[in-house]
């Protein structure tokens, strides 16, 4: 498999620079170990699970790489973390990934994540331990890229849009402005910027790349894969999605209890009767029985399945590692196919 060569396939020693994301409730070992297995580099959700949960999805990751045997070998995934669900939960989830030698960790969300940054680096400097942890932290403007950079200094910021499915602030531009504004204030010897929001295809990895970003992030398009924890009737509902099947809400944390974001967050997800009647004035309570009937029924129009403005570019399941090897082929292509315009005539 030929390689494209970014700063983020040296700086993770990857073949393409495909990051599948941390997804909550959906990306577990299995997933990203197929990821990194195909050439890429997977995360697992690490916000929601307990610290034993966590420990068997890192040993299934460690088991799809076949380092099931090398118990101290470096780990060549990442562990994702919501910050704010991450301090109610204590720092033994964090830890536990940090023991198995994950290759990167990932923050977003939370007003304290500087202090989540020197903890890893404060754990990695331990006597003996001789092992770097690459610290990605998610942002959505301008402002929180600097201060990652300036004062948590941080490898990686993941510059994610307004297009993203899942949680982010509902104020963050576009991807395509977010991410030239971003690379604006970022020197060459600073962290590497990738960037996540929206994305489905091959085209959009190497549109990212002509952009200056050194990788791209995909959620929702590795929903779609055997390896994904979500649900069979979620995938459906995404595959069926349109141009403009989704909106930004926090109709479903309401209704779920999953409160405490940080202000200015919201979640990209489905547009469905829920999002429908809680709009529409419909008593709180009624809205929630009938989300909490429409999950136990597997009901589309009432259930969540958070996802991004690509859904719509997608129709078909796929193993991840397939994905990985068709976007880094496809990306290849558009790469080639930009170059042929440029002519001396």
């Amino acid at each position: 498999m030929s390689r494209i060569n970014t700063a983020l396939t040296r700086l993770l020693g990857i073949n393409t620079p495909v990051i599948s994301a941390p997804m909550a409730g959906a990306s577990g070992g299995k997933l990203a170990g197929e990821v990194s297995a195909g050439g890429g580099f997977g995360f697992i959700g690490a916000s929601y699970r307990t610290v034993q949960q966590l420990q068997e999805e890192l040993l299934l990751a460690r088991s799809v790489l076949q380092l099931q045997n090398e118990p101290t070998a470096s780990l060549p995934i990442g562990a994702g973390y919501i910050v704010w669900q991450l301090e109610k939960v204590g720092k033994e989830v964090l830890s536990v990934a940090l023991e198995q030698r994950v290759q990167a960790v990932w923050f977003a969300f939370g007003d304290n994540i500087g202090s989540w940054v020197r903890y890893v680096r404060e754990y990695d400097s331990q006597p003996g331990r001789n092992h770097k942890t690459l610290v990605f932290v998610q942002v959505g403007s301008v402002e929180d890229a600097l201060v990652a950079m300036t004062d948590w200094k941080v490898d990686v910021i993941v510059a994610q849009g307004n297009e993203a499915g899942g949680h982010g602030f509902a104020s963050s531009p576009p991807l395509l402005t977010l991410v030239p504004s971003i690379l604006a204030v970022v020197p060459k010897n600073g962290p590497l910027v990738i960037a996540a929001g929206g994305l489905s295809g091959g085209n959009h990895v190497a549109s990212i790349l002509a952009l200056g970003a050194a990788g791209v992030v995909l959620g929702t398009r590795f929903l779609l894969t055997p390896e994904s924890q979500y649900q069979d009737v979620q995938k459906k509902a995404i595959i069926a999605a349109k141009a403009n099947s989704t909106v930004r809400t926090m109709t479903f944390d309401r209704v779920r209890g999953t409160l405490g974001w940080p202000e200015g967050v919201d979640g990209r997800a489905l547009y469905n009767d829920t999002v429908k009647d809680l709009d529409a004035g419909v008593d709180f309570q009624v809205v929630k029985e009938k989300f909490d009937d429409g999950v136990r029924r597997e009901d589309p129009d009432r259930f969540l399945a958070w996802a991004g403005t690509g859904a719509s570019l997608m129709s078909e399941i796929k193993g991840a590692k397939d994905i990985v090897r068709e976007l880094h082929d496809d990306a290849i292509a558009n790469l080639k196919a930009a170059s042929e315009l440029i002519s001396d005539k």
